[in-house]
């Protein structure tokens, strides 16, 4: 079943920029989106992840949200004649403060789907208020509602499947229970991948610092070691499309980005020109501003 994810824009967030690329402008802010997937074309519509609660609750972590009345989770939908009473599932690749905050919108006739080893991670205290109390208590009264939550165990059964064409697999990085969604497209597998990457441009087309072939740069925020961060990306590139949920989808091919995409996957596609570093005048990847790598130009 050949199967569409639109992405839904929930929230922006100033955030440090060393904080999505290891190393990189220490000090300097920058702005990010935050996206939601839907995935339509099945017999049942499918929400990957849910963004914050509200705007204000990033203060708790010194970062700076913005949500507009065009990003509230209803108008999103609406976008695509739905309401969250519509949504059968949402999934999460995993439960952090900007991931899943508006799960309380959906009725608990549509069930929530967590890798396991996420809940229990998120109640071990190992990373705070990236787990806001508010959105785990609301997980624990859909562990004791019939049908309102489904716990899956990734890293012992394998991949999952939630519909036709729908399947979650453990992603081995970010988190300790983090799991990327595979969606069955007509033009291949894309793999929504949560936060096990930040930013395609410095982490993967011109990974800074990095002078081995197709060795990434960490994320300067993972609760997994390096090693395990990097093996977790490259797993994530071994499919034809790859989405994080902090920047625009990319095209892949043998473990190489080579296109852009931005409403849609499939969709309008922009090629990837990669500087060398005689472009650079210094390591790949080096020089290159927060602000370039947001946004694919001309898409």
């Amino acid at each position: 079943m050949a199967l569409e994810i639109k992405l839904l824009n929930l929230i922006d967030i100033d955030i440090e920029s060393s904080f999505l690329v290891l190393g990189r402008n220490m000090g300097v802010r920058t702005r990010i989106p935050t996206f939601g997937f839907l995935i339509l074309g099945g017999k049942e519509p499918v929400l990957v992840d849910t963004g914050a609660s509200h705007a204000e609750i990033m203060d708790r972590l010194g970062m700076t949200g913005y949500v507009t009345e065009e990003m509230e989770l209803e108008h999103q939908l609406e976008n695509y004649d739905l309401e969250p009473k519509d949504i059968r599932w949402v999934l999460h690749t995993h439960l952090h403060i900007d991931h899943a905050g508006q799960d309380n919108r959906f009725p608990i006739k549509t069930t929530v789907v967590v890798n396991r080893r996420e809940l229990e991670f998120s109640v071990s205290g190992l990373m705070g208020e990236q787990y806001p109390a508010e959105y785990v208590k609301h997980l624990i009264d859909r562990l004791h509602t019939p049908g309102a939550l489904r716990l899956l165990d990734l890293e012992l059964s394998g991949p999952e499947e939630i519909i036709p064409g729908v399947r979650c697999e453990s992603a081995g990085g970010h988190t300790e229970g983090s799991m990327n969604v595979l969606v069955d497209t007509a033009e291949g597998t894309a793999c929504i991948c949560g936060d096990v990457i930040y930013d395609i441009q410095n982490q993967i087309v011109e990974p800074l610092y990095q002078i081995l072939e197709f060795e990434p740069q960490p994320t300067g925020n993972h609760a997994t070691t390096k090693r395990q961060e990097k093996a977790a990306v490259k797993k994530a590139l071994q499919h034809t499309f790859v989405l994080p949920v902090h920047d625009y989808p990319a095209r892949v091919e043998a473990g190489r980005v080579i296109a852009r995409l931005k409403d849609s996957v499939p969709g309008p596609e922009e090629p990837v020109k990669m500087r060398t570093p005689s472009e650079t005048g210094s390591i790949v990847g080096a020089d290159v501003l927060p602000h370039d790598v947001l946004i694919p130009s001309g898409v």
